[in-house]
């Protein structure tokens, strides 16, 4: 009986909203990270891996008007996001460029 719980259970998991299934993470709208940012060793908005391909936002580090995806001003206070940088288990990737920061289209 044991063994056709989870039997049973199979077909109501395919059926679930992709929200509610469990161990599916949502996906990061990562136009919305921009402004100022704040690299934290805990507690972060977001964990974010630095890559040099196949990345979900380009980031662009400005100085003034982080007004648009991908352009950050990195800050040491009152962030409007904090990142914490990871070598695995992220919750997006990023690739620093000198232009034409965004979302990447894959």
């Amino acid at each position: 009986m044991r063994r056709l719980i989870p039997l049973l259970l199979l077909p109501l998991l395919g059926s679930m909203p992709a929200h509610h299934r469990p161990c599916e993470a949502p996906k990061v709208d990562v136009s919305k990270i921009y402004g100022r940012i704040q690299y934290v060793d805990s507690f972060p908005d977001y964990k974010v891996e630095v890559v040099n391909s196949f990345s979900d936002l380009k980031v662009q580090v400005v100085t003034s008007f982080p007004d648009k995806a991908g352009k950050w001003e990195i800050v040491t206070s009152f962030p409007d996001f904090k990142i914490q940088k990871v070598e695995s288990f992220s919750d997006f990737k990023i690739e620093f460029v000198d232009s034409f920061p965004g979302p990447t289209g894959q």
